[in-house]
């Protein structure tokens, strides 16, 4: 595996010289070693574990100002290994499995990449597709399947809003994850990428330039609200070798899609190298590897172990977001992460009176309402829905 030109790994690297040399002995440098960075499984397993509390549950139990009060600070779940780290790239490039074998060596969660498709079935599991034929044809259902069939339409803007919805949702959901668990995370791909899509769509006029500016007010006024990555990985792929991938895994209508041609993918490429890796390598760590060729897990990992995460002062730009005030600044932020999503999410919710396409006719839109309304398990929240099964409904609050 080689580290491609693109590559700038701003940490010291801990040479066998400088080990030998040292007269710490073994324990001690392990453990001063990982103090710096992140470390694999091996490594951490070598050494005694600090005493911290148990994860939070954070999914079951609110995290509200009392509990902030009671369970500080923050950072004492948190170790080396805390981090964020998101692995991107174009597509077929192998990006899941990596992020999976990662998580696995790092003892960290992995947030596989999220679907418009995966919300098309409500808490029950009833596919909403099956009222499609109920709906008004400018509310039915169209996913990342049917932009590959057809995405010449108004609703390959509409979707693209909502997978920058879904990508900045997930985002909130690692960062909450970290601060309450002290566990950390890999991503398959992330919301401070996800304009790549965004600016391929535009250039191959798939969506309209209104569309484009409506987009980028929507990302300007949230995103500001998350931290960056700890480190990015970006996997780089040849364009004819993610095409070659493209056709060899031949799935439904991706390969002939205009949305999987050379020059969409050249595009995409763009944006990423002259874009993406550019902006986002001022403010965390960046690796680059060549995956055109079959590539080994373990020397990822061991250039992961080399970068000092440590070595920034307070007025460094890189990994700024991941410095707070004192320890009430990281409870503060925990709370935010953890128990506002809604309202972290209503920062993207910029009116769209300017942008036409975007818009549903309020008469489509009853129609809409009424159907998902009597959709089965829809009608209340998740768990009194007695016609699917929900029971004990007098006791229930």
């Amino acid at each position: 595996m080689v580290l491609s030109s693109l590559c700038k790994i701003s940490s010291k690297l801990y040479g066998n010289a400088v080990i030998v040399a040292g007269k710490t002995n073994g324990p001690q440098l392990l453990q001063q070693l990982c103090a710096r960075g992140i470390s694999s499984k091996t490594m951490r397993h070598r050494i005694a574990p600090a005493p911290k509390p148990a994860p939070y549950p954070y999914k079951d139990k609110k995290y509200n100002y009392l509990r902030a009060m009671m369970d500080y600070p923050t950072t004492s779940r948190m170790d080396e290994n805390s981090k964020l780290i998101v692995v991107d790239g174009p597509p077929a490039a192998g990006k899941s499995a990596l992020a999976k074998e990662l998580a696995n060596e790092l003892e960290m969660a992995y947030f596989e990449a999220p679907t418009v498709a995966k919300t098309l079935f409500n808490d029950y599991g009833y596919d909403l597709r099956q009222l499609d034929s109920k709906l008004p044809v400018d509310c039915r259902s169209y996913d990342e399947t049917d932009f590959l069939k057809n995405p010449v339409t108004v609703k390959a803007a509409r979707m693209q809003m909502r997978m920058f919805q879904l990508r900045f949702q997930q985002y909130i959901d690692a960062l909450a994850h970290i601060l309450n668990t002290g566990q950390g995370v890999v991503m398959n791909r992330s919301v401070y990428s996800d304009f790549v899509f965004l600016e391929a769509m535009v250039a191959h006029k798939f969506i309209s330039k209104n569309a484009q500016s409506y987009y980028y007010r929507m990302k300007n006024n949230g995103l500001h609200l998350l931290w960056r990555p700890h480190l990015v990985i970006y996997l780089d792929v040849p364009v004819d070798e993610v095409r070659s991938r493209i056709e060899a895994r031949n799935r439904t209508n991706e390969k002939d899609s205009q949305a999987s041609t050379t020059g969409y993918l050249q595009t995409m490429e763009n944006a990423y190298k002259q874009q993406f890796l550019k902006s986002i390598s001022v403010h965390s760590e960046l690796l680059v590897y060549d995956w055109a060729t079959d590539s080994d897990v373990e020397v990822v990992v061991e250039d992961i172990e080399r970068i000092d995460f440590e070595q920034y002062g307070k007025h460094d730009e890189k990994l700024e977001d991941w410095r707070r005030v004192d320890a009430w600044d990281w409870n503060n932020s925990r709370r935010m992460f953890s128990s506002h999503r809604e309202t972290m999410m209503n920062f993207l919710n910029v009116p769209a009176i300017s942008y036409p396409e975007l818009l549903i006719d309020g008469e489509d839109m009853k129609v809409f309402e009424k159907v998902m309304l009597n959709a089965p398990g829809n009608k209340y929240a998740k768990g009194f829905n007695a016609e699917v099964g929900d029971s004990g409904l007098l006791f229930k609050m």
